[in-house]
């Protein structure tokens, strides 16, 4: 009985391997953006088609990564390009469930259960800020 009860082991934060790393997960953002955007003038019939083709490009290189255990959101907005200020946020709320009970923002420890990384991609026509968000799931 007590060899049984030894072998379960409960991983609750990634090890550093399998972490969510911003500098591999930024430039795989730019790569899409700049692949998926170069030479492409703003079309608001477009953009709709655009945002869900590079959120499911991001998705599918961050699959690519073999983090297991990590749940995926890319949240992507274009807009055009008219010499007038934009701005905007994006904010991430997670919740997770540990020992019956939430844990708010305060005690959720961002470096471990998950991150947000974003890139922004501008050129004559349009901007594009692509954001992922990587959720440890244990």
């Amino acid at each position: 009985m007590a060899d049984v009860a030894s072998n379960n082991q409960y991983s609750i934060r990634p090890n550093y391997k399998h972490k969510f790393k911003p500098a591999i997960v930024t430039r795989l953002i730019h790569q899409v953006l700049a692949e998926k955007l170069t030479g492409v003038a703003y079309n608001p019939e477009s953009c709709s088609q655009w945002t869900r083709e590079i959120s499911d490009e991001v998705k599918a290189r961050l699959k690519g990564l073999e983090l297991s255990r990590y749940k995926f959101v890319v949240n992507v907005v274009i807009g055009e390009m008219r010499g007038e200020g934009v701005r905007f946020e994006f904010h991430a709320r997670v919740s997770a469930l540990s020992n019956s009970r939430f844990l708010d923002r305060s005690e959720w420890d961002a470096g471990v259960y998950g991150t947000q990384i974003q890139d922004v991609f501008m050129n004559d026509s349009l901007f594009c800020v692509a954001v992922a968000y990587g959720v440890y799931y244990y």
